[in-house]
């Protein structure tokens, strides 16, 4: 028998997530059976531990959509028992049982071995929004950006996936501007790097003029909306910005004017589907390039019994930096 966070649905349609004990034959059918060590909490796991936000497909249903932890018995030649290893993405929590629960059985495909130089709980505390920010920062290199260009842009900075981005970036020698709506983050992000703070209602306004100065060598953009069109216009000729996320609204009221004029590039980002070969790139990155006692400064610990009231807070904006589960606490 072992503790998982399990959300079910009663007779009115309603979901309730209770921790509860279940056994290895309750677990689905896949090679690798792992004992979770951590585990996150995503926005996409607030939905899950809720109404589902059409993210789970039956109940009942163990969310977590990332873990780290101990392979206990493999059928695939890749993994054997006592190897590290960590998952982000491929559905995992949202349609598969995924890490709030002390043991997962998933496909090998959707498991990464753990790099030399980090722990199972430090993977978590990076976990899927600081993974996903390492593909942002990866993808801004590729497509041109390096040193003394000017300041990189993160939104949503004081969140998940643009605390890890200002930590990185400002590892890597980049002057970080961090865009925040709470003024009480401002020490947290100069902590992790940040050089200038934006305040959210300098870009949350829409402009009918479709370029302003440049300002931006580059941006990673958690909030979209109407947030993500007016800083395309603000981006420096051949900048791009990474979209990771959707805080601000799904709906981009732009125009094409920034791409044709200036060149400018919009980069979606992925971590779901990303290949094996990405995967193993970024979390190589994720040991070099982000300092892991910043990761610290980040980090929320908490336990199964905590995530019913956590989901809740992170859907209304209230969590800061990242939330590390630790599912045998």
């Amino acid at each position: 028998m072992f503790n998982a966070l399990v959300v079910d649905k009663n007779e009115d349609g309603k979901t309730q997530a209770a921790v509860k004990q279940l056994q290895l034959d309750d677990l689905p059918h896949a090679e690798v059976t792992v004992a979770v060590d951590y585990s996150t909490v995503n926005y996409k796991d607030g939905l899950c531990i809720g109404p589902g936000g059409g993210l789970v497909r039956n109940y009942p249903h163990v969310p977590g959509i990332d873990f780290a932890g101990t392979v206990e018995s493999s059928e695939d030649p890749r993994y054997a028992p006592g190897d590290k290893v960590v998952l982000t993405g491929w559905r995992v929590g949202e349609a598969h049982w995924g890490g709030y629960a002390q043991k997962a059985r998933v496909k090998g495909d959707w498991l990464v071995p753990l790099p030399e130089g980090i722990s199972t709980r430090q993977a978590m505390a990076v976990g899927t929004a600081g993974f996903t920010a390492m593909l942002a920062v990866m993808a801004l290199e590729d497509h041109g950006l390096t040193l003394g260009q000017g300041p990189v842009l993160v939104t949503g900075a004081a969140g998940g996936v643009g605390s890890v981005a200002t930590a990185i970036l400002a590892h890597l020698g980049y002057e970080v501007a961090a865009v925040t709506g709470r003024p009480e983050t401002e020490e947290y992000l100069r902590g992790l790097g940040a050089s200038q703070i934006v305040p959210r209602e300098e870009l949350n306004e829409t402009t009918k003029r479709p370029l302003e100065s440049e300002s931006w060598a580059g941006c990673v953009d958690a909030v979209g909306g109407a947030m993500l069109a007016r800083l395309l216009g603000q981006m420096k000729y051949g900048g791009s910005v990474a979209a990771v996320g959707l805080a601000g609204g799904a709906a981009l009221p732009a125009t094409v004017i920034p791409f044709l004029l200036r060149g400018v590039n919009l980069l979606g980002i992925d971590s779901v589907l990303q290949p094996f070969e990405n995967r193993q790139r970024a979390w190589q990155r994720v040991v070099t390039d982000l300092p892991l006692e910043k990761l610290e400064a980040m980090v929320q610990p908490a336990t199964l019994q905590d995530l019913p009231q956590l989901g809740a807070d992170i859907l209304a904006g209230k969590v800061q930096g990242r939330v590390v589960v630790d599912v045998n606490a």
